[in-house]
């Protein structure tokens, strides 16, 4: 087997990718990221005991989560880049191994492979394949540390935005470590496992929180915005992924240059900040979701900048007008270096390449209303309580998550429309894409899609149904007339899952497919304590949901 990969929804098969991802990820990349993983894993074992004498090391808790951050799906395609990644973690780990001698500590014996294995960048390969997925051996096991090292992806994404915006908890950091050390230790079983499990959601709701304190702090609440989806006639630059910061300094260098600015994907909600309405060459967004971008990025004529993951194999076509920064990358791509000294990234480059690209191809337009996150929700609550008391809102349904390639992701603007008109949609990150164009109306001039944000806003949805709790005077979230149905594709969605099941919630529904990275008693568990399901068909689940 040339490579072995199932962090994604769209793994082939379901089971796994052995030959190429569906990603576009090829053998050599996937080997090298199980190279890198494993490497960080012998980082955070010297990590963990280094925090016990007191050491602690944030250029090391840096490097952990941007080098996570770099291996989720649809991130960085760049082998090259990667054998530096591994490079600098053998440095790294041997120095945090001699600043616990210095400290009087003892390295113990028989410590695992991850923490002692080195070799020259010619033998990463071979190395790799020894030490992927499936080299534990046993199958729930396996599941459960899959399951726990994606959900520390996602919460090390995340962490990545908020560290951006100078917002850190160490507490998130030692966690990461203490769970990356965690899926190397043998003598853990499965009940064991299935706690750390709970523990990932728990500071999945932390990281969550302090990314929503790091954006609203920086560019204010989200309010209720309505989004152009048009074009004007000028040169323009499409920003794409979920980096605010790298936003707001494009924006900023771009003020009265004569370059347009849209957000494409999971930027679109950057519409709703306050502190983003004051350019005026901050237009709209264009397009749709991640995988579309193929055929968008032809039509828009300008460069595009992707900040964070969500980036396809880009055609040969539009190669050349496609920029990357932070922990993005593939083979062939320029590259925006990162901050030096507090200084802002430059995009000069960028925006001379934009002066020189005729303006974006319509492709549709109207506008979108969003900016549905707690705070302004809960601006509303009065409405909204009275909206339910009286009847005039019979049930809420969570459809947050991701949206992808597959045809079976229609399922979701199926489910949408055929929902009872007396239903409110609440959602968050790119799965809004499915229904969020569609004219579903509003319920008293409530709109019955309310969009918090992006992926991470997905904590706006939990801090709502917690306040509606607390408003109805009601014992158990689950309580609530709140029905889970998400759409999962990648290592975000699935620490939102673990984040959801962290604060009680139960009975969530996931879809399309359950994980293929879960073993069938993994399922049985999450089914028997938790009430975790998959879908059918559109019809029978309406039904089903509002029994």
């Amino acid at each position: 087997m040339g490579m072995f990969c199932y962090q994604c929804q769209e793994t082939a098969k379901g089971t796994g990718c052995t030959i190429k991802g569906v990603c576009g990820k090829t053998e050599n990349v996937a080997k090298l990221q199980d190279l890198l993983i494993h490497t960080l894993k012998g980082i955070s074992v010297y990590a963990v005991q280094a925090r016990e004498l007191g050491i602690v090391r944030p250029d090391i808790d840096k490097f952990i989560m941007e080098s996570l951050f770099s291996t989720i799906t649809n991130a960085n395609f760049d082998a090259s880049r990667f054998v530096e990644r591994i490079q600098e973690g053998l440095k790294l780990r041997e120095e945090l191994k001699q600043d616990i001698l210095k400290a009087g500590g003892t390295i113990p014996a028989n410590l695992n492979d991850a923490a002692t294995w080195t070799a020259p960048a010619a033998e990463f390969e071979a190395k790799a394949a020894l030490v992927g997925v499936l080299a534990t051996e046993n199958e729930d096991v396996r599941s459960l540390r899959e399951l726990i090292i994606y959900g520390v992806k996602g919460i090390a994404a995340y962490a990545e935005h908020a560290y951006t915006l100078e917002y850190k908890e160490p507490g998130i950091f030692a966690f990461i470590e203490k769970a990356l050390a965690a899926t190397l230790d043998d003598t853990l079983v499965a009940g064991d496992l299935v706690a750390l499990v709970l523990e990932t959601g728990k500071f999945g709701v932390d990281v969550m929180a302090l990314l929503d304190k790091a954006n609203t702090t920086s560019y204010g609440n989200p309010e209720l915005t309505k989004v152009n989806l048009g074009v004007r006639n000028n040169p323009a630059i499409l920003i794409s992924g979920h980096d605010l910061k790298d936003l707001e300094e494009l924006l900023i260098q771009t003020e009265g240059s004569g370059v347009d600015v849209y957000t494409h994907g999971e930027m679109l909600p950057a519409h709703y900040y306050p502190a983003f309405k004051k350019y005026e060459n901050f237009v709209g967004n264009y397009g749709n979701s991640w995988h579309k971008q193929v055929k968008e990025f032809e039509s828009f004529n300008g460069p595009i900048f992707l900040t964070t993951n969500c980036l396809v194999p880009p055609k040969d076509s539009y190669k050349d007008r496609v920029y990357t920064t932070g922990v993005v990358g593939f083979e062939g791509v320029k590259h925006i270096a990162e901050r030096v000294d507090g200084k802002a990234k430059d995009f000069s480059a960028l925006i001379a390449h934009a002066k020189k690209c005729p303006a974006p191809t319509e492709i549709e337009t109207g506008e979108l209303v969003g900016g549905f996150a707690h705070n302004q929700i809960l601006a509303l609550a009065d409405k909204v309580v009275d909206a339910v008391k009286t009847g005039a809102i019979k049930r809420f349904f969570v459809m947050a998550g991701c949206d992808g390639r597959m045809k079976s992701r229609d399922y979701y603007a199926d489910f949408a429309q055929a929902l009872p008109k007396d239903t409110v949609i609440l959602t968050a990150g790119c799965a809004k894409y499915q229904y969020n164009k569609l004219n579903l109306g509003d319920i008293g001039g409530i709109p019955r899609v309310l969009d918090a944000g992006q992926c991470n806003d997905s904590y706006s949805l939990a801090v709502v149904a917690l306040k509606l709790k607390e408003v109805f005077g009601l014992d158990d979230i689950n309580q609530l007339p709140i029905s889970y149905n998400i759409a999962w594709y990648e290592q975000k969605a699935v620490i939102v899952l673990l984040a959801l099941l962290s604060l009680g919630v139960k009975n969530i529904h996931l879809g399309p497919t359950l994980p293929g990275f879960l073993s069938p008693n993994v399922v049985k568990v999450l089914v028997e304590n938790f009430g975790i399901a998959g879908i059918t068909n559109v019809e029978d689940d309406v039904k089903m949901f509002m029994a």
